[in-house]
């Protein structure tokens, strides 16, 4: 009768090699730990419920001491540094000149763009007429190409090909 057939007997199996033996011990540590395993996840799950609970009141004091009395002081720190280094002029230098130069530096700006697009549109003109010219010269030299291959000397080669012939 094979020790495999019944489950309710222990199966005793002696292992041949290291590696076998060490994968048995390992197994055998393994069925050992499992309960304290289980055990030390009660616990601390149980501690990490205990911290939560310690921790949600003073957190929640802590954010309202924030709210009342820690906020409106920097709140009032900051307008008050706001106001201070506020780059607005005062009501006096505001009338002076100051409107003239912003509406010259405008109408200076405008004009220098006006003129780049102006020059933008001549040299782009020139460009396309130059494009032109150079594409009815390349179509009139690939015209005289396609004639001098056409002539053939007495020999039977065409003009191109005598200068590769071996003497």
């Amino acid at each position: 009768m094979s020790l495999t057939l019944k489950k309710s007997r222990v199966r005793s199996v002696i292992p041949t090699t290291r590696m076998g033996r060490m994968k048995a011990q390992a197994m055998r540590r393994a069925e050992q730990v499992r309960p304290m395993a289980s055990s030390a996840r009660e616990v601390a799950a149980h501690r990490i419920e205990d911290a939560r609970i310690w921790a949600a009141p003073r957190l929640d004091r802590a954010a309202h001491s924030v709210e009342e009395q820690i906020a409106p002081k920097v709140s009032a720190f900051l307008s008050q540094a706001a106001d201070k280094i506020d780059p607005s002029p005062s009501l006096r230098r505001r009338g002076r000149g100051r409107g003239r130069w912003s509406m010259i530096a405008l109408m200076c700006g405008i004009a220098a763009c006006a003129a780049g697009v102006m020059m933008y549109r001549n040299n782009a003109r020139q460009w396309a007429e130059t494009m032109k010219d150079t594409g009815a010269d390349a179509s009139r030299w690939s015209g005289q190409r396609v004639d001098e291959t056409a002539r053939v000397d007495e020999s039977g080669m065409t003009t191109g090909d005598t200068t590769r012939r071996m003497y």
